[in-house]
């Protein structure tokens, strides 16, 4: 939540900080435990706001709040030493290559800098030796062509190697939920089948 004096910045770029009567934890989605100031890990949430479970399904429930009454919301996020949380995407979303957590959000902000990119979505996909590697999906802008080698030389040049996309993938259209996010899945499924 945030508060009515906060600065434009806190008010557009976090979510604030934990509700009254609530608690907010970020922990590292592998091991539970709470990470460091400004690390991303998992959003946690503890309150009389969180739901007690889904209807008739025990499993599902268990997966989700543990039995402390935290919720795993799924979201990747870091906290400042304020409080305030940033949503940094979705834990479904992290690319984990070769043991090495990979955040598509940072990824993809880079690359829009890009004079030819007009829209893109990083996907991890798979690899016999590493797991998975970055694969960046790439709507170019109109009249514009994507060159694969100068987009990695841009890439390399800001990120480390094993954030740089392996394969560039060019599309003209992304596929879309219903409320206008682009499915991932569906581009990871596209590449695998060799049908972008």
């Amino acid at each position: 939540m945030n508060f009515v004096d906060d600065s434009i910045e806190d008010k557009a770029l976090t979510i604030g900080t934990a509700m009254p009567n609530t608690e907010v934890k970020v922990v590292d989605p592998e091991t539970g435990a709470t990470v460091p100031i400004g690390e991303i890990g998992e959003l946690c949430v503890r309150g009389y706001h969180v739901m007690l479970g889904y209807h008739d399904m025990p499993e599902q429930t268990a997966e989700t709040i543990d039995d402390d009454g935290w919720l795993y919301t799924g979201d990747l996020a870091a906290m400042d030493d304020r409080g305030y949380c940033t949503i940094e995407g979705r834990l479904k979303d992290m690319i984990i290559r070769g043991g090495e957590n990979i955040y598509p959000k940072e990824l993809e902000e880079m690359l829009l800098t890009h004079p030819s990119i007009a829209e893109v979505a990083v996907v991890g996909l798979p690899d016999d030796k590493y797991g998975e590697v970055v694969g960046a999906f790439v709507r170019p802008v109109p009249g514009r062509n994507i060159d694969e080698a100068g987009l990695f030389a841009f890439a390399r040049e800001r990120l480390a190697p094993h954030k740089t996309p392996r394969h560039w993938i060019t599309v003209d259209e992304f596929p879309l939920t219903g409320s206008g996010k682009i499915q991932k899945y569906v581009l990871r499924q596209r590449w695998e089948r060799q049908d972008p």
